[in-house]
């Protein structure tokens, strides 16, 4: 199953090394990401297969706890969800 990950806050050094490790660690594989840097705000967008994750809820709660740590905001959608919300 497919999912969608963004994460959203001010710029510092780790974000994607962080969020990258913990789905790693997680059995969440990324395949494919697009960010950017407007001004000093750090904008994430990954496209993940959590196929081989243990449960989507834990995901969710544990990309929760790391965005609370390192400040910033992790949210992750399954991607169904996410295309009827952005569907014109």
């Amino acid at each position: 199953m497919k999912a969608i990950v963004t994460v959203i806050g001010k710029d510092k050094v780790g974000i994607i090394a962080k969020v990258s490790g913990l789905l790693s660690s997680l059995d969440v594989n990324v395949e494919d990401i697009s960010q950017t840097i407007l001004q000093d705000y750090f904008a994430m967008m990954m496209l993940v297969d959590v196929s081989s994750a243990k449960s989507f809820t834990s995901v969710s709660e544990k990309l929760d706890e790391l965005g609370k740590k390192v400040g910033v905001s992790i949210r992750i959608q399954h991607e169904d969800i996410f295309n009827a919300m952005h569907r014109i």
